[in-house]
């Protein structure tokens, strides 16, 4: 069995021409956007990729306590730590309340 010869480029250009002038132009728009939407759609994850998405650093702080402590002494500075707690949560309240009155809810 023996292979076809080889094309010249002008008689693929002149195939080329001919199977175009077959289509019709709705088959040449539905074509068109069977090659884009792809495109977009693949050009749209590599530029989602590229942003950078991953929280920020954070630093936590944490307090050091000697380890021979009281249960007395605990409890006392749990107190203090609640107080503190407590007060913040009451400011932030009186905040919500003043923000309350001015939008007249």
């Amino acid at each position: 069995m023996a292979l076809p010869r080889p094309s010249s480029p002008k008689a693929l250009l002149a195939d080329l021409r001919a199977f175009a002038r077959e289509r019709r132009p709705h088959q040449w728009i539905a074509a068109i956007l069977a090659i884009v939407m792809p495109v977009v759609i693949l050009v749209g994850f590599y530029l989602d990729s590229r942003t950078n998405i991953a929280p920020g650093e954070q630093l936590i702080y944490v307090e050091n306590w000697r380890a021979d402590r009281t249960d007395a002494e605990i409890i006392a500075q749990q107190k203090i730590d609640q107080a503190a707690k407590e007060k913040r949560a009451a400011e932030r309240q009186r905040q919500f309340q003043k923000l309350e009155k001015q939008l007249g809810i």
